[in-house]
């Protein structure tokens, strides 16, 4: 019999939140006693968590925003998470991922794609030359490019969208040295 073990372990990690806040948070239905309090859906007082979101980019950039949240039923706090990928709970902190077929804000705001003084074609924080790598790809056989595509890499090519990064990642493609 073969286990797939990550989702034996999302589905643990899920039922040890609910667990978590079923006594922790006082669950509605759990804690009290009565035909009425049990049927009630909402919690006399709210659950106050912390929420860490991780967006991870094609680019390989990940974000987090950290956000405090108030809750007074565990069913409307997971609604509004269910697109995102639970990752880890430590007492009233969760951390939800999320996959974003995008890049990231700081490549559309100031990503550049130029090469190294090794000829590798790479993704800076800025203009290339002093700017801060982000990203590197493969080394390209300079000389082999025309004289406008040359300068241009060596200016920078802002990146504006996920198309635009994709297009120049396949231009470059072809002109990538093989190793042997």
């Amino acid at each position: 019999m073969r286990v797939n073990w990550i989702a034996m372990n999302r589905f643990i990690l899920a039922v040890t939140a609910v667990i978590l806040f079923m006594f922790i948070g006082g669950a509605p239905g759990m804690m009290t006693h009565g035909a009425a309090a049990q049927q009630d859906n909402h919690q006399a007082e709210p659950l106050t968590m912390t929420v860490i979101l991780e967006r991870i980019y094609l680019d390989g950039e990940i974000s987090q925003e950290v956000i405090h949240e108030t809750s007074w039923s565990m069913e409307n706090f997971w609604a509004k998470y269910d697109q995102w990928q639970l990752i880890d709970i430590d007492e009233s902190t969760f951390v939800f991922r999320q996959q974003v077929d995008d890049i990231s804000p700081l490549l559309k705001a100031n990503g550049f794609f130029g090469v190294t003084e090794d000829g590798i074609l790479t993704i800076f924080n800025g203009r290339p030359g002093q700017s801060r790598i982000i990203q590197s790809f493969f080394q390209i056989d300079i000389r082999k490019l025309e004289s406008k595509k040359q300068e241009e890499l060596i200016q920078g090519i802002p990146i504006k969208s996920k198309d635009h990064y994709v297009q120049v990642l396949e231009t470059f493609k072809p002109y990538s040295v093989k190793k042997e």
